[in-house]
């Protein structure tokens, strides 16, 4: 009896290992949406923080586009899970009329030996056993047969429970999860509608940058602000580099001076400061994707106002991997103004490739990267509208068309 009922057990088990899987994935999409919900809950902070504070332009810009894409990720994870729930629902649903149609099933042939039991009371059962037990054969084979026959209706009934309870904790779990889908599919309802809100501010915001000329101007200062600052962290970088070429060269006069008065035969080589590699030869695309803004003057493709850009920006999906232009070292990580988390690599002869918009960076200051290593994940911060790389190349202080830069050899 005890076989029989684990042998039921193992069924069950495999019957719900779908649904184990399934749930496993809900609880996976749960967490997903919660770290969701906590950005989009900061972004929109620093939106309700932007109608009470002066802001910039470009600032104020840069949060609504970031909110939309944000809450347009949200809509699509809300989604998934969703789909996940009513799959789990839908496999409940199942899972239950499958177990009624056995207890249906279990109860009818209980009624069968009930009826019987009434009939032919419990003497068939005592003839079967006087017959066993006065049979000659092995002992323990005449145990089993009399300890199943008095046991097969415990066995019976047990089954019949078990089943129930199953039944039962599936339409539990069948409940919780209908509520949860109801839940998703308001939160759902609303981030749409907020969606079609939030999509309205900022066609309006963009139509009034277009005609307001005070606004475009104030746009402007900020856009030329955001290229100096871009421009004097290039120069700082520079000098530092020049500077360490300099006590390089004053180190090496001196070795020289020393090694000239003690009258030192053997050869000494020279210090120098070490690079990642060499930045000649072929170089990668640090992001394959539309080419949406190119270097130099143009129409600003958001404020519609003349602008000189420095670099180019690329179009990317969210999390796509950003690599390093060539080979190079680390010589900045940071936020910078308009470009938002950044990395600048400095290569060799004092050339420098700027990343920006990064979601996630993956490279410290003074590390050493090779051609086309993966240094961190498209994003959108700071960025005026969607995912995209802001891709810079200046040899010394001075930028250069990096697209052209990339097909030098």
């Amino acid at each position: 009896m005890r076989l029989l009922v684990v042998f039921l057990c193992l069924l069950v088990g495999l019957a719900g290992a779908a649904p184990k899987k399934t749930d496993a994935q809900i609880k996976e999409q749960r967490n997903a949406l919660k770290k969701l919900e906590s950005d989009l809950a900061k972004k929109r902070e620093e939106l309700v923080l932007l109608e009470t504070e002066e802001k910039g332009v470009l600032n104020t810009i840069s949060l609504l586009d970031q909110n939309l894409n944000q809450t347009r990720v949200y809509i699509t994870e809300l989604s998934k899970n969703e789909k996940l729930v009513q799959q789990a629902v839908e496999q409940l649903k199942r899972d239950i009329d499958s177990l009624d149609q056995k207890i249906h099933v279990r109860k009818e042939a209980m009624k069968v030996r009930v009826r019987k039991l009434y009939v032919n009371g419990r003497y068939s059962e005592a003839e079967v056993l006087y017959r066993l037990l006065s049979r000659e054969g092995d002992p323990r084979r005449q145990a089993y047969w009399v300890h199943h026959v008095l046991n097969e209706d415990r066995m019976q009934v047990e089954i019949l429970t078990a089943m129930v309870t199953e039944r039962d904790e599936k339409k539990r779990e069948s409940e919780e999860h209908l509520v949860e889908l109801n839940g998703l599919r308001e939160k759902k309802a609303r981030e749409e509608k907020g969606l079609v809100s939030q999509m309205g501010n900022q066609e309006r915001m963009l139509l009034n940058l277009k005609h307001d000329k005070a606004m475009q101007q104030r746009a402007l200062q900020e856009f030329e602000r955001n290229q100096k600052v871009m421009q004097a962290l290039i120069a700082k970088l520079e000098a530092k580099r020049k500077k360490e070429i300099e006590e390089a060269k004053k180190a090496e006069a001196a070795r020289k001076a020393k090694q000239k008065k003690q009258k030192e035969k053997k050869v000494v080589e020279k210090p120098k400061k070490t690079i990642a590699g060499s930045v000649k030869g072929p170089k990668c695309m640090p992001l394959e994707g539309e080419i949406i803004s190119n270097y130099g003057l143009q129409e600003h493709p958001v404020l519609h106002i003349a602008t000189r850009n420095l670099g180019v920006e690329i179009r990317g999906k969210r999390g796509a991997a950003i690599r390093a232009a060539a080979a190079g070292t680390v010589a900045m990580v940071a936020e910078i103004d308009g470009r938002g988390p950044s990395v600048i690599i400095e290569h060799e002869g004092g050339t420098y490739s700027v990343y920006g918009h990064l979601r996630s960076i993956r490279v410290q200051e003074g590390k050493e990267v090779r051609n086309c290593e993966e240094i961190g994940e498209a994003g959108d911060i700071a960025s005026l509208n969607g995912i995209k790389l802001y891709f810079q190349v200046s040899e010394g202080t001075q930028t250069v068309d990096p697209l052209q830069w990339l097909k030098t050899k």
